[in-house]
């Protein structure tokens, strides 16, 4: 380790910015330093000692060659690090202002676009959206009769809409317009976008949603959708690393991180176009995410050239249909209270969580599939060096003991062929249980709370085996789908 200006500079860190002491006094490097020898697991395990991981050892685990880290503290941004590589298999560092795709968190960004020209006046919130609908029309059919489909709606995910994300389109495909997108017509590889329940009556994430919303934009400006957000929200909002570029123009390419695969691969193309600009088009930094949820955070206290009023920016942090606002995922109340979104696309993940009571929160944004487990790991080494109250506690267990010839009953090979083919291997070294789910989860410890239930020591995630009276275990639930038994040819 080497240490330069006051941050710490490992093999795999790129740069770092703002230096000096930290607003309660203490230097920023320090406090830096800490949350990257800190990362924690999702599992406090009752009897053992503490676990802490270094970053750059987390890296390695979880098959993600590069992270980028923005921190708040006191309504402003401290710190911003990169850490690995834009690319695996070169020495290309991550730094504060690599582009990475945010994913969802695209969505409560093309939210504030939309209550930007609500506050105008162009938009309102509770208007039926064919209302604006120009260049295609949403079928009407039984569910719109009993409740239209509005805005409101749609950003906090009860319109009733179907298609809950996108899978992009890789380098060579074609590309589908957003009316080819929403009807779900060739060359499209998604689902139509259709309501299928009455709007209003259920909570449930609809990107296709977000999708009806970027052409309403775009029908009731003229403008392109990466136009009209650059003018709307980016600039305004100081977003000067940003842009709702798909396919991503070459003059910006030598400063973006490359996506990879769930085995650390490099994603054929580098990564994949989003058409669906609004719900998953962003291109962006920490840096930038941040500076939104504080412009937004400033917006509702009222503070001046806001980019939302008060009123709207408060409505936007007010719960519509459990857990969303206007956009934003909110959780907590009081000073616990914080908003935010997570993300992923093909290649990338990121989170980003604010905390306006407290002025604190930070963005994470890492290039690799298997990027969920390590932005966790890094978002709950902050919250602990910069007090976020409340935030996603970690699991506590007390674990049960099994001999070696019980353990004998868990190992094998269990697949699953829907939403997606997958393989969880389970295995023992005689005294401890590990799973792996090739392209999905990394192999983790597998500590047993009962017999019949495990739980992932890394992320909290739990497993429940189904036995017969004798023998090994037939069944594996996990992630929600039930993994079946292979037997060995």
């Amino acid at each position: 380790m080497i240490r330069l200006a006051g941050c710490l500079i490992l093999a795999v860190t790129a740069s770092c910015v703002a230096r000096g002491p930290a607003p309660g006094g203490e230097a920023t490097g320090a406090r830096a330093d800490r949350v990257v020898a800190g990362l924690r697991p999702g599992v406090v395990v009752v009897g053992a000692a503490p676990v802490l991981y270094r970053l750059v050892d987390r890296l390695a685990h979880h098959h993600v060659p590069g992270v980028s880290i923005a921190v708040v503290d006191s309504g402003r941004i401290v710190w911003a690090r990169g850490f690995g590589v834009r690319e695996a298999g070169t020495t290309d560092s991550v730094t504060p202002t690599t582009f990475f795709q945010a994913a969802s968190i695209s969505k409560p960004v093309t939210a504030t676009a939309m209550l930007r020209l609500v506050d105008q006046g162009v938009l309102d919130l509770d208007t039926p959206v064919n209302h604006y609908l120009t260049s295609w029309k949403l079928p009407d059919n039984r569910f719109t009769a009993e409740a239209p489909v509005t805005l409101r709606r749609i950003v906090s995910h009860n319109a009733g809409l179907t298609v809950h994300g996108f899978r992009g389109y890789a380098t060579g495909d074609a590309i589908p317009t957003v009316p080819q997108i929403l009807d779900g017509l060739k060359p499209a590889n998604s689902p139509p976008v259709r309501v299928d329940t009455t709007p209003g009556s259920i909570w449930r994430y609809s990107g296709g949603g977000t999708t009806v919303m970027q052409l309403v934009l775009t029908d009731i400006t003229g403008e392109t959708f990466p136009a009209l957000m650059k003018r709307l929200v980016l600039d305004p909002a100081g977003m000067t690393e940003s842009g709702y570029h798909q396919p991503l123009p070459v003059e910006m390419r030598g400063h973006a991180a490359t996506g990879h695969e769930g085995d650390g691969s490099v994603t054929p193309g580098r990564w994949f176009t989003y058409p669906e600009m609004g719900p998953a088009g962003l291109w962006t930094t920490p840096s930038d995410l941040v500076k939104w949820a504080m412009a937004i955070a400033a917006a509702r206290n009222g503070g001046g050239h806001a980019i939302l009023s008060q009123r709207l920016a408060t409505e936007m942090l007010t719960e519509q249909k459990a857990p969303s606002g206007l956009g934003p995922m909110l959780h907590g109340s009081g000073r616990m209270f914080w908003f935010g979104h997570d993300g992923a696309n093909h290649g990338f993940r990121s989170d980003l969580v604010y905390f306006p009571e407290l002025g604190r929160g930070a963005a994470v944004m890492a290039n690799g599939d298997q990027g969920t487990a390590l932005i966790e790991e890094v978002m709950r080494a902050l919250a602990a060096e910069y007090s976020w109250p409340g935030y996603r506690p970690a699991r506590e267990v007390e674990l049960v003991a099994a001999d070696s010839t019980e353990l004998t009953r868990y190992p094998g090979s269990y697949v699953v062929s829907d939403p997606a083919p997958a393989t969880l291997t389970i295995s023992s070294d005689g005294r401890h249980l590990f799973a792996e789910v090739s392209g999905y989860m990394v192999r983790a410890e597998i500590g047993l709370v009962a017999v019949d239930r495990g739980v992932n020591l890394d992320t909290g995630d739990e497993l429940t085996f189904v036995f017969q009276r004798v023998g090994p275990a037939t069944r594996v639930d996990f992630w929600g789908v039930s993994f079946s038994r292979v037997d060995p040819r």
